[in-house]
């Protein structure tokens, strides 16, 4: 986790990445909405766009110098809602069992917590480091492959395969990338205390 400020070139809030994740944003709704109706094609395809505007907006804000606060708050806020809207699908139609879902949960309170502690110091929020990205991007990865396990056949099979790797493997990492986030925010508070 890196304190330090990004520095923000932009303060336009209409700005083609934070275009791109408004319209990620408003896709999360009807997202949800396709996995519980289980049209299992439509889910996919709206998460794919999702996961292309995902990689869009970050690398065009940095190509582009657009990097905003607004941007700094709308993509972290789309990749937590996708994540939550499809831990809430899946664990409802039953392919999540109820265990990992509270585990990534779990994860997500803890960070909140940590946000507090930090602003409640006079921090920043904590960015997002390379762990967490990898963590995130192996959930990506997880998610539509259960979400197509969700059948029969040799294609399912296979989707449940590599779909329960990549769960397992990104639920770690991302708890190894929450834990790092609070050993961080304990040293910064302390050091700040320390320093008064």
């Amino acid at each position: 986790m890196e304190v330090q400020e990004t520095r923000v070139q932009t303060d336009r809030i209409f700005t083609i990445p934070n275009i791109l994740s408004m319209a990620r944003l408003a896709g999360v709704p009807l997202f949800l909405w396709l996995i519980l109706a289980e049209y299992d094609g439509w889910a996919l395809a709206v998460l794919m766009l999702s996961g292309i505007s995902d990689y869009l907006d970050g690398k065009l804000a940095r190509r582009w110098n657009q990097i905003s606060k607004l941007g700094r708050l709308l993509d972290p806020a789309a990749d937590r809602l996708y994540i939550l809207s499809t831990l809430f699908g899946l664990t409802y139609r039953e392919i999540l069992p109820l265990w990992l879902t509270g585990a990534l949960i779990a994860r997500e309170l803890m960070l909140l917590v940590m946000v507090w502690i930090l602003r409640r110091h006079g921090y920043p929020p904590p960015q997002v480091n390379f762990l967490g990205k990898a963590a995130t991007f192996n959930l990506m990865y997880a998610f539509p492959l259960l979400l197509l396990s969700d059948g029969s056949g040799w294609l399912a099979w296979l989707a449940a395969v590599f779909g329960w790797a990549f769960a397992v493997w990104g639920t770690t990492l991302y708890w190894w990338a929450g834990i790092l986030y609070v050993v961080q925010v304990r040293r910064l508070v302390k050091a700040g205390t320390t320093a008064d």
